[in-house]
């Protein structure tokens, strides 16, 4: 057999005759560099992945950073990243650009110009030339018939408002209320934002108890199931007793369904309260001992802290002062106006600059508006219904938060009551649990009775977490009311 060494020698070397014989000298020498160097770039293409490929051993270990929040982190880190409050603070900063364009109002106001005139209007001319200081006799003589004369002018002027009504002062002050307003606004989403980490925060330990629970159901049903069909097989023990473990067993698989879907609505509501991509690789740390939720202080005195401090209530109150300060700044259209105006600048009939041409202007301007078409009248008209309107706002929002706290505070005791009952529950089950146990050991309870109570235990522990977290919810809800967190 002859060897693929020796065929491929054999092909070589009769490509390389017929290349000789049928090639240019020139041509043959340019392909044989090629050859060369196409050889010697895949022989350093092979080394550089010998040398710089990745261990594979390497790649192996290497994982992606996972972020584990506690409770507090994951606040810390939805105040820093929350796409909301990067909006407000967005806000703030132009509510302090409308304060510094209010305030422009009270600087002079400088400018430059130049332009360019050409004309044979004998009134035009005549005022061209004695500007330019060219006016002599023969300027005279042919003041009819001038012909026609240009005339450049570079100038700088420079404007003052002296009185507008009140108009800018009035619009300064409402432009720094909108800043106050902003800072409020920012204030609002911080406490709702707080609120909701917390609560979704809660939402998702309790769907991971509830896990947990059904996890334990299904281990218990499945081995006892397992047992009953042995038993029924063995014919000491009667079908319905297979059927209603089976009953329990898709109740249990039910449940787990549910709080597995429970955790993930959980975890990407979360990661959108934090301002993650839902793709991002995080997890939730599990909660440390849980504190035991109370109410501190009567509905009064809550109601009152939050009509005192809720961002929302004084939010509204500056934005009725803005609405104020805006109506008195139409009002002041029906006052005169003063500005003071200089010019400086020169006419030549060439462009350049000369001190011996140059023109200085000085003045002082008033001005009143007579009659607008009733613009004015109705600017105002306007300006006070929106006055009355940030009124029955700021009434509203005052309304709405009274509503808030008391719902949050009767919420509380409900969820109180409820975990109350729920505890009360546990203790019962689990003393339930202990006697049928006893009873199933002498012979005198079934396995489903034992397994209804084993049951019920887990549903008693699973709805007892549930109020705890929910007692915890409330508790969080009535301190977002009062406005803890603004």
């Amino acid at each position: 057999m002859i060897g693929v060494k020796t065929v491929v020698a054999k092909w070589y070397h009769g490509w390389l005759s017929l290349v000789r014989e049928n090639m240019p000298k020139k041509t043959r020498i340019k392909l044989v560099f090629t050859l060369i160097w196409v050889m010697l770039s895949q022989h350093l293409l092979a080394s550089e992945n010998v040398i710089f490929r990745p261990d594979a051993g390497e790649m192996g270990v290497r994982k992606p950073t996972v972020q584990v929040f506690t409770l507090e982190q994951a606040v810390d880190y939805a105040l820093t990243n929350n796409p909301d409050l990067q909006i407000a603070v967005e806000r703030i900063k132009q509510a302090e650009a409308r304060l510094g364009m209010a305030l422009s109002a009270f600087y002079p106001q400088i400018s430059a110009r130049a332009s360019y005139e050409n004309s044979n209007n004998p009134a035009q001319v005549f005022a061209m030339i004695v500007a330019q200081r060219d006016f002599d006799a023969n300027a005279m003589q042919n003041i009819n018939s001038p012909g026609y004369r240009q005339n450049f002018r570079p100038e700088i002027i420079g404007t003052m408002s002296l009185f507008r009504g009140g108009q800018d002062y009035q619009k300064s002050k409402a432009a720094e209320l909108g800043i106050d307003a902003a800072e409020f606004e920012r204030s609002t989403i911080r406490n709702a934002l707080v609120e909701a980490v917390t609560v979704t925060y809660y939402a998702y330990q309790a769907a991971q108890e509830a896990m947990k629970v059904a996890k334990d159901s299904i281990h218990a049903i499945s081995s006892e199931l397992k047992q009953t069909k042995l038993q029924y097989e063995a014919g000491t023990t009667l079908k319905s007793e297979v059927l209603s473990l089976d009953v329990k067993l898709a109740e249990a698989t039910e449940a787990e369904i549910r709080a597995a879907n429970a955790i993930e609505l959980s975890k990407t509501s979360i990661a959108s309260l934090l301002g993650l991509e839902h793709s991002a690789a995080f997890t939730v740390a599990a909660a440390s001992r849980l504190s035991k939720p109370h109410l501190s202080a009567s509905f009064d005195e809550m109601l009152a802290q939050a009509l005192a401090g809720r961002p929302e209530v004084m939010a509204a109150a500056r934005q009725a002062e803005i609405s104020e300060r805006e109506l008195k700044a139409e009002l002041g259209a029906y006052l005169p106006k003063a500005d003071a105006y200089v010019s400086y600048g020169q006419n030549s009939q060439s462009p350049g600059f000369s001190g011996q041409k140059d023109n200085v202007t000085v003045g002082v301007a008033v001005e009143m508006n007579l009659f607008s078409g009733l613009n004015t009248k109705q600017r105002v008209s306007a300006a006070e219904r929106k006055v009355k309107e940030m009124r029955e706002v700021e009434r509203k929002t005052r309304l709405a938060i009274e509503q808030e706290v008391k719902i949050a505070f009767l919420k509380l005791q409900e969820s109180l009551a409820r975990l109350h009952v729920a505890e009360t529950s546990v203790r019962a089950a689990e003393e339930a649990l202990r006697l049928v146990n006893e009873e199933r050991r002498a012979g005198t309870a079934t396995i489903t009775r034992y397994i209804e109570s084993e049951v019920a235990r887990n549903k008693a522990q699973s709805g007892s977490i549930a109020a705890h977290y929910d007692a915890l919810s409330a508790e969080i809800a009535l301190k977002k009311a009062v406005g803890d967190w603004k």
